[in-house]
């Protein structure tokens, strides 16, 4: 943006998933506003993709949110090329098919939880501690609805999401002597590749009307949507508010 500073101009950020859907869209943008950012996806062909469009200002990371190691390589990479991240997004995340909570196997079961909840204790020890030395930093945990208003069929996979929006709260409280903010997003069903698995039916206009339906404004969430309340909430412009579980929802945890 010529003659006009971005919103996260001089950050840098990681962004987990990002290798499409929400955390492409969040990459993306954040890029706009000026942060260079960690392009975090276990599929590295995938973040190459979204990091090549992006440019300079982007770093491809092929790891696994469930492997320390991998975690640790991957920020100790950004942290060479960029510096020590100012702000981390936790969207990498996985869901069950919809489906009777007793059908769902162990393996799944570990599987979500591993995903959506292990991976947050993973990163926050590794980028708590050096946030910390940094003298503060923004967390961005992506949430879900499902964990404020759940739905039947997604059993286990709501209960991680309320497990991500009660971490979230409790991680902000404890964090906020040390400067670091730590705030959730709450989207309601999106239009990304995990869509046909949480509606647990085939992706058709007339499947797809049964769910829109249950949302005031009318559709799912997008990319952009996700991306902006995050941008808001990662930026200096929220640099008072933490522990907040902001829904965007077009009305459906109403």
């Amino acid at each position: 943006m010529a003659g006009q500073a971005g919103r996260l101009e001089g950050k840098v950020a990681i962004v987990t998933g990002a290798g499409g859907g929400f955390g492409e869209g969040i990459a993306k943008l954040f890029a706009q506003e000026g942060a260079r950012v960690g392009v975090l996806d276990l599929r590295g062909d995938a973040a190459g993709k979204v990091a090549a469009g992006i440019g300079a200002n982007a770093v491809a990371l092929t790891a696994d949110v469930t492997s320390r190691e991998q975690m640790e390589k991957a920020v100790q990479t950004v942290a060479d090329r960029f510096g020590v991240p100012d702000i981390f997004v936790n969207n990498a995340g996985w869901t069950h098919r919809n489906k009777p909570m007793l059908e769902v196997t162990e393996e799944e079961f570990d599987r979500v939880y591993a995903i959506n909840v292990k991976s947050i204790y993973i990163m926050s020890n590794i980028i708590v501690p050096m946030m910390r030395r940094k003298g503060g930093g923004s967390i961005v945990n992506i949430g879900s609805v499902a964990g404020i208003r759940p739905r039947p069929g997604l059993t286990w996979y709501n209960s991680t999401k309320g497990a991500v929006n009660i971490l979230s709260q409790s991680m902000a409280a404890e964090l906020a002597p040390d400067n670091i903010r730590v705030n959730a997003i709450c989207p309601v069903m999106g239009e990304t590749g995990l869509l046909e698995a949480f509606m647990g039916v085939p992706d058709t206009p007339e499947n797809r009307a049964r769910f829109v339906a249950t949302i005031p404004m009318g559709r799912m969430s997008r990319p952009e949507d996700i991306a902006r309340a995050t941008l808001y909430l990662a930026s200096d412009d929220a640099e008072f508010i933490t522990g907040v579980l902001l829904p965007v929802d077009g009305g459906r945890t109403i």
